[in-house]
């Protein structure tokens, strides 16, 4: 599959042009590339437009890679657009209303009733906005739901959206057009807060941190990076790549493996946060915690399908003895974490032979390095491990002091980086809960699993 003649890609924000514009220095994980002549004149400042057979070899490469993203709006739309829209529902008549009239009744729509416990309402809303309606007599969940619609189109295109979303008129357009690359299987939207009137402080935090939001930035969905899954609340889809669709075994976490079997095949997923779809988020601190927790249990069906994708953490041997060195709080921690920074740094500058000052350059990317591995401890000792942080409080002043700076490190950063409308407290034990849940789901998860795959870290050169 080559990429068209005008396909338009622009270099990522964390892919850096060095050496004079004879190297390109980013992806996931970091690596280096170096430009022929012929692909230097490629680029005109920090954009590719495909014109030859080289340009669409260096575009693809670059997608491969994550040094680049789909400039979205520069693309053309399919030749068949033609898309049909299924949507899963269980109940909440009022919810699916407001959704279908923001559909609108230019394309078709299948509402598969899940068995609800009001078919008749759920029957009505669908009637009086022109949808087909598929009613299951039994509950099959949402992936199960979703095949039943997905059996029924004969479109080129799906759009899967849950009752609880609103699509803003250019959603489903704009990311029809990353369909001109033609391994890309499918293409999600940025998941925002719905507005209400009166938000809880719970509604407000997750306006401003919901799992299903997966930043401002467009990226090619693979684990290991910033954006390693895609949610399908919301989702547009090449029909002949989905096959026989979502693992009906799974309640939970079912979007997930539909997303990383795709990039197993080969084919792309991509994240374009230029287009946008509102959720209901919870409101109510019960429900939110318990859908936190119900997260968290996807995690053992998503490790036996999926080993080499679901390690809370990923360290390479130097990252893993900085972090240990810290974490041990002795005398002589410092000066060895030090020492590993700095002998990392001359690796990465011998491997950056040849470009213009590499030990400056590796100096940066060991420091960013360095920050990941302390981000990704954090986050091991405020979520996934929690239980045995709370047994090591009890039993070690080093482990009280590692999860204290752990706990308030991570808050403020993330307080200021979010912009909530909430309170630094509220929103600092909203964190905290929020990590709690999820935790306690993984734990539950790898009991009931019998295994600690979710819970080992994962070592990798």
């Amino acid at each position: 599959m080559t990429l068209p003649v005008g396909f338009q890609v622009e270099l990522d924000r964390h892919t850096r042009i060095v050496d004079g514009g004879r190297a390109l220095v980013g992806g996931f994980p970091t690596r280096l590339i170096r430009l022929t002549r012929r692909a230097q004149r490629l680029l005109t400042g920090r954009t590719l437009c495909v014109r030859d057979a080289a340009g669409a070899l260096l575009a693809d490469r670059l997608l491969d890679l994550g040094m680049a993203n789909p400039a979205v709006h520069a693309l053309p739309a399919p030749a068949d657009a033609r898309y049909t829209v299924v949507v899963p529902v269980r109940d909440r008549p009022r919810q699916l209303a407001r959704l279908l009239t923001s559909v609108g009744g230019t394309h078709p729509v299948i509402v598969v009733d899940d068995a609800s416990r009001r078919p008749e309402a759920v029957a009505a809303v669908a009637v009086e906005h022109g949808a087909s309606l598929v009613p299951l007599a039994a509950n099959v969940g949402p992936a199960g739901a979703r095949n039943a619609g997905l059996r029924l189109v004969t479109t080129p295109f799906v759009v899967f959206v849950d009752s609880d979303i609103v699509l803003a008129p250019d959603t489903v357009p704009t990311l029809l057009r990353h369909f001109a690359d033609p391994a890309v299987a499918m293409a999600v939207p940025r998941i925002t807060g719905l507005p209400s009137v009166a938000p809880t402080w719970i509604e407000r935090y997750e306006n401003a941190r919901s799992s299903l939001d997966l930043g401002a930035h467009p990226a090619g969905v693979r684990p290991g990076s910033p954006v390693s899954w895609a949610s399908t609340a919301c989702v547009v889809a090449r029909v002949e790549a989905l096959a026989d669709g979502f693992d009906e075994m799974m309640r939970v976490g079912e979007d997930v493996d539909l997303c990383w079997r795709l990039l197993e095949q080969g084919r792309r997923v991509r994240y374009e946060p230029a287009a946008e779809a509102a959720h209901e988020h919870r409101a109510r601190l019960a429900d939110w915690l318990l859908r936190k927790a119900v997260y968290g249990t996807g995690a053992h069906p998503l490790a036996e399908r999926h080993p080499r994708f679901i390690a809370p953490a990923v360290f390479a041997p130097w990252s893993a003895a900085f972090v240990t060195a810290l974490l041990a709080q002795r005398r002589w921690s410092a000066p060895v974490a030090g020492a590993v920074l700095a002998g990392v740094t001359v690796r990465i500058g011998r491997k950056l032979d040849g470009t213009r000052h590499p030990h400056r350059l590796a100096a940066r990317l060991t420091a960013n390095g360095a920050l990941a591995a302390l981000a990704q401890t954090s986050a091991l000792l405020n979520r996934h491990w929690w239980p045995l942080t709370v047994v090591g409080c009890v039993a070690s002043r080093r482990v009280r002091r590692a999860a204290a700076v752990a706990a308030l490190a991570d808050i403020a950063l993330e307080y200021r980086r979010d912009r909530t409308h909430l309170d630094a407290v509220r929103y600092g034990v909203a964190r905290r809960l929020d990590d709690l849940a999820y935790g306690a789901g993984v734990w539950l998860s790898a009991l009931k699993g019998r295994s600690t795959a979710v819970l080992r870290p994962r070592f990798t050169r």
